[in-house]
């Protein structure tokens, strides 16, 4: 296995970070010689120098985020941080049924991996509105900066194991048994999600209408103060009056540099 070397480590985590605002310490050197060997023997490379100059060379920037997605972490589940999604469902529903007059309802999964949380969103809205449903214009985005997991997310497969803390309930209307151990999200709710490939540090969002809720969790743990306080500025820009943020429980926002109002363990309103 090649070893990386200091100088190229740094012209890498550079280019990462430049890209996508994810901070790398050298610490990490031995987990990315680890994770990036993988991209030498496929393109046939001698040195991560060579793979440097070939990922700035890529004007289609796929190796780009192949690299950034090895050197994250997509681990997600279904019901993760399960308070967040009870509050979504208890509190934060109901408050927006009464208030959004124009039925025209917009929610931001904006760091989606592969489809876990904004599927978990769509079944909750479907049990939440049930006949009013047709009534309601219900726009669920869900980003990511991966090609690779927002390929997966459009599938919606998943292995058996990995719906474990799933309802029963969810499992009999909102998946189907496709075999070999795996089930698929229905298509009715697939199609409920929009998934669009998006960098976090873009100094603007494509956002026509403002959102009333923004989920953005285990992302931010990989930025430097800076970015994170831009990108938590930008969020609050474009929320409504009364809108919600989610952020892991990782993760915080500090209250004297942001005018999010705390509303409970990483969720924070507009005020």
């Amino acid at each position: 296995m090649d070893i990386i070397s200091d100088k190229e480590f740094e012209l890498l985590a550079e280019l990462i970070e430049n890209y996508s605002g994810i901070h790398l310490k050298l610490e990490k050197k031995t987990l990315m010689t680890g994770r990036l060997n993988v991209f030498l023997r496929e393109l046939n490379l001698n040195s991560f120098m060579d793979f440097y100059n070939y990922v700035k060379n890529d004007k289609e920037g796929i190796y780009l985020s192949k690299l950034i997605d090895r050197m994250t972490t997509n681990h997600t589940f279904f019901m993760r941080e399960k308070q967040h999604f009870d509050f979504f469902r208890d509190s934060v529903l109901p408050y927006l049924k009464s208030t959004v007059k124009d039925r025209d309802l917009r929610i931001w999964c904006a760091a989606s991996s592969s489809g876990e949380e904004p599927y978990t969103l769509a079944m909750i809205l479907e049990d939440a509105f049930g006949k009013e449903i047709p009534s309601w214009d219900k726009k669920l985005l869900a980003t990511d900066i991966s090609f690779d997991v927002l390929e997966q997310a459009k599938l919606g497969i998943y292995p058996k194991d990995r719906l474990v803390d799933i309802p029963k309930m969810w499992m009999m209307n909102y998946f189907k048994d496709i075999g070999n151990g795996s089930y698929q999200v229905i298509h009715s709710l697939r199609n409920q999600v929009i998934y669009r490939r998006l960098n976090l540090t873009d100094p603007t969002f494509p956002f026509k209408k403002k959102l009333h809720v923004i989920f953005c969790r285990n992302v931010m743990i990989y930025f430097d103060n800076p970015t994170k306080e831009k990108l938590i500025n930008q969020f609050y820009e474009i929320l409504v009056p009364g809108g919600y943020l989610f952020v892991g429980h990782s993760e915080s926002i500090d209250r004297n540099k942001s005018k999010f109002k705390y509303i409970q363990p990483a969720v924070y309103r507009k005020t």
